[in-house]
């Protein structure tokens, strides 16, 4: 994406009384950030029924655009990446949320669409038994998935442990900040957020610079931690808590919720154990749990076996359905926005087509919207 555009989207993120969804409702309307700008005095002409809330939010275009230029200022003074709704780079899986940010402020190297992303959240005030589990989850899928990518907060408990955890074992990780990243809080947790960035993770928020952490950013926050991943994994939680809310959203978007279940006395098991009764969530006691639930294969249970797919197993593919089933070839499984990106196919087709290929016995769908070519050895 251009630079001007890039611009125009950070702008459009400081217009004053400037909804998501009426910002989201202009782009679709007239196509980029750029032509909203082009037409801010015009916008009835495009969009004949804009709203009276819409067109006083376009009065403050100008006020945007400085705001939007002085931060474009710092992102190129401390070479960062913004990542918008429109790039390509976008985490695919959260664009799929409606209430999706529009830009993502990234600092890092972190490959935040690949193929297997958790999220890893619970109470700050965690035990030891939380520590202990969070630390050996961790170590026991970095033997089955080292290239899972690892999404917390940073936050004080079960996220820094997690951070720490991943660090420990060489996997990428991700912190979801509730601030700009011109800070870090909290403020002990700094160092261990420089070997996050220099380890291949990184630290990803949706607010600008000089924006203080306040209680309501961490609960929209939220939002991003649970729309990245496939799953969400909460590791100790009381009755009540940012967790919870965090599993509350994974669960609206569609994605797997585990949770470590607890001694039923014990004040910050609860939330985990309630979890599981209402069946929200899956018990969760290792990794292989996580690869069961998930549909992700054992690559220490396959190994030694062939991974071949002969593609005369399916002779009466068209040229659309051989395309997506292509994009399966070389791996376990893939996510279906990715799928349509390498195929070149509408999302509103290619889920018919998929779910139809899946009805033939020839691909397999997984949790958290991804998909698996059903594989044959020779």
């Amino acid at each position: 994406m251009n630079t001007q555009e890039t611009l125009h989207f950070i702008a459009l993120t400081q217009m004053k009384g400037l909804s998501l969804l009426n910002a989201r409702t202009l782009l679709d309307a007239v196509g980029s950030a750029s032509e909203v700008f082009a037409h801010r005095k015009d916008i009835v002409n495009l969009i004949p029924d804009a709203n009276k809330r819409l067109k006083e939010a376009l009065a403050y275009a100008d006020d945007a655009m400085r705001i939007a230029e002085k931060e474009m200022e710092f992102i190129e003074q401390k070479h960062l990446k913004v990542l918008t709704l429109n790039d390509e780079d976008y985490p695919q899986r959260l664009k799929e949320c409606e209430d999706a940010p529009l830009v993502l402020y990234f600092c890092g190297t972190a490959n935040l669409n690949t193929t297997h992303i958790i999220n890893i959240v619970g109470t700050r005030k965690c035990s030891e038994y939380g520590r202990e589990a969070c630390k050996n989850f961790v170590a026991d899928l970095k033997r089955y998935y080292p290239d899972t990518l690892i999404v917390s907060g940073l936050a004080y408990g079960i996220d820094i442990c997690a951070h720490r955890a991943a660090l420990e074992n060489g996997m990428g990780t991700v912190g979801v900040l509730a601030h700009g990243l011109d800070n870090i809080y909290p403020s002990m947790h700094r160092q261990t957020a420089v070997e996050m960035v220099r380890q291949g993770g990184g630290l990803l928020t949706e607010y600008m610079t000089n924006t203080r952490p306040e209680r309501m950013n961490f609960v929209h926050r939220n939002r991003i931690v649970a729309g990245l991943c496939d799953a969400c994994i909460v590791v100790e939680s009381s009755e009540k808590g940012g967790s919870l809310i965090t599993a509350d959203l994974a669960l609206n978007y569609n994605r797997d919720v585990f949770a470590f279940p607890g001694r039923v006395y014990d004040e910050y098991s609860r939330g985990c154990n309630n979890l599981i009764k209402r069946h929200q969530a899956t018990l969760l006691t290792n990794a292989e749990d996580l690869l069961e639930a998930m549909g992700w294969q054992n690559p220490l249970a396959e190994s030694g076996k062939p991974k071949v797919v002969q593609q005369e197993l399916f002779p009466d593919l068209n040229e659309e359905e051989r395309a997506l089933v292509n994009t399966l070839k070389e791996v376990d499984d893939k996510h279906v926005n990715q799928m349509v990106i390498d195929a070149n196919i509408p999302y509103s087709r290619a889920s018919m087509i998929l779910f139809d290929l899946e009805m033939r016995g020839i691909v397999k769908a997984l949790g958290g919207a991804r998909y698996r070519l059903v594989r044959k050895s020779l």
